[in-house]
């Protein structure tokens, strides 16, 4: 049955007097006092990185978390309103509330339970920016409840959760962008196209750099749970452990129970640049990876902060990605450059500002676009497209579909597979599945889901 979504609902009973909701003149991006034309979100997840006066200041004295990045750039696109955020530690109300009221002139709702998220029948859409082990029990959710949805990068914490949230997302008949914001720059869009167009010449290997200084994490007690901070729906599926702050705010990512590690953090807007350049909407058929925590050896990190990897697509094409949380600003390679993709006839180096080529033996500069005059803040995220693939309902205009981002996640995933197995591995691209490796296989999905934050078999 096809879901009605909130605003279809009020538009086809307008004639009822209980059904006209007035809109205050005062928000500053609505433009129309018609429900049909606003979209209501529901906000889940704001903190960032952990910093000694988070909690002291409000929002001052944390670096901002990618909730924030939602709160700021939805704010700018027309009739469109955050009337609910929700979080599992209640000490972060104050400050965002008091961030969403002065952008877009009312206060939201507050939750800690995502699940009422879902049950509130004015949301039309619900922008995901949880730790990752908790994406897809999210968005699946979502979808169930007949909300569209936008999830941050990577979209999933295995390859078997990533096939689920695509399953829901089609079953439901929902638009589910997944949060790579290199898929909605332009400069990038025509770096893929001049590839697509053969003008780069026959490519062979895309490759990727993140070199991002990460500071130790060093080592954080088992302590009693903060008050304010649900710790079990923070856990949610991931196996109960006692609280550590080294286990929340932020340094999550460097747990495997939460985690994706700098290869899914970061690493998954190099690969999927790459898989995009390369036109690859299948699985590789090869997965290597070496490298390890270095320098680091006293701290509670669990994941590696040094990696290598390669995977091979049954064509002999391959995407490499390279990650050193212990140096910055990708020093020794041109142009700044994060990305690079290789041919036949030169390369081409690409980044958020744009893309340069490079010709012949002597690699002389070809064509080269250059967005620089947009800033980080100014850069859309995928955000306003989703907008008018909600009010469309065309989930093929989409810039990065559920679909795209379950391809390129897997990318990671497959990585730190080989990582952990300390092999190369061979995988079935069909059935998303190794060959022949039952041990590689255990960690396409979680052994055990905590109850009731289980995800069933059939979404």
């Amino acid at each position: 049955m096809k879901t009605l979504l909130r605003r279809d609902f009020i538009k086809k009973t307008s004639g009822s007097a209980a059904a006209v909701i007035a809109a205050p003149a005062y928000i500053p991006n609505l433009l129309t006092n018609s429900p049909n034309e606003r979209v209501n979100i529901g906000l889940a997840g704001i903190s960032g990185p952990r910093q000694p006066e988070i909690f002291k200041h409000g929002l001052r004295g944390m670096i901002p978390g990618r909730g924030i990045t939602h709160i700021n750039t939805y704010a700018k696109i027309p009739n469109v309103r955050i009337t609910k955020v929700c979080d599992v530690d209640e000490r972060l109300f104050p400050g965002v509330v008091a961030n969403i009221e002065k952008l877009y002139g009312a206060k939201p709702a507050t939750e800690t339970d995502f699940r009422k998220l879902c049950d509130d029948k004015d949301i039309d859409l619900i922008s995901i920016a949880t730790p990752d082990h908790w994406h897809a029990l999210h968005t699946i959710w979502a979808c169930q409840a007949g909300k569209d949805v936008y999830v941050e990068k990577p979209v999933s914490f295995s390859i078997w959760e990533g096939r689920k949230m695509v399953e829901a997302a089609r079953k439901y008949n929902r638009i589910v962008q997944a949060g790579i914001c290199y898929r909605s720059s332009k400069s990038v869009k025509e770096a893929v196209k001049f590839i697509a167009e053969g003008k780069l010449g026959k490519v062979y290997m895309a490759k990727g750099f993140v070199y991002s200084f990460r500071p130790p994490i060093e080592h954080t007690p088992e302590e009693p749970i903060p008050e304010g901070v649900n710790w079990d729906r923070f856990l949610g599926p991931a196996p109960y452990r006692p609280f550590s702050e080294n286990r929340y705010i932020y340094n999550w990512h460097w747990m495997w129970d939460t985690g994706t590690a700098e290869v899914g953090n970061n690493g998954i807007y190099r690969m999927d640049t790459c898989r995009w350049a390369l036109g690859k909407e299948t699985h590789p058929v090869k997965a290597t990876c070496t490298g390890g925590k270095f320098c680091r050896d006293n701290d509670d990190q669990e994941v590696p902060n040094t990696v290598v990897a390669s995977l091979q697509y049954e064509d002999g094409v391959i995407i490499q990605d390279e990650i050193r949380s212990l140096y910055s600003n990708n020093e020794g390679h041109p142009d700044d450059g994060n990305v690079f993709i290789y041919s036949d006839q030169g390369y081409m180096s690409i980044n958020t500002n744009g893309f340069k080529t490079y010709f012949g033996k002597k690699y002389e500069p070809g064509p080269a676009m250059s967005d620089k005059e947009l800033t980080l803040d100014q850069l859309d995220n995928g955000f306003s497209n989703l907008i008018k693939c909600v009010r469309s309902r065309n989930h093929e205009d989409l810039d990065n579909d559920i679909l795209k981002g379950h391809m390129s996640a897997a990318l990671g995933h497959l990585a730190l597979i080989s990582y952990r197995t300390g092999r190369s591995l061979t995988f079935n691209p069909a059935t998303e599945s190794f060959v022949n490796d039952k041990e590689a296989d255990s960690y396409l999905k979680r052994s055990t889901y905590r109850k009731p934050y289980d995800i069933p078999d059939k979404v």
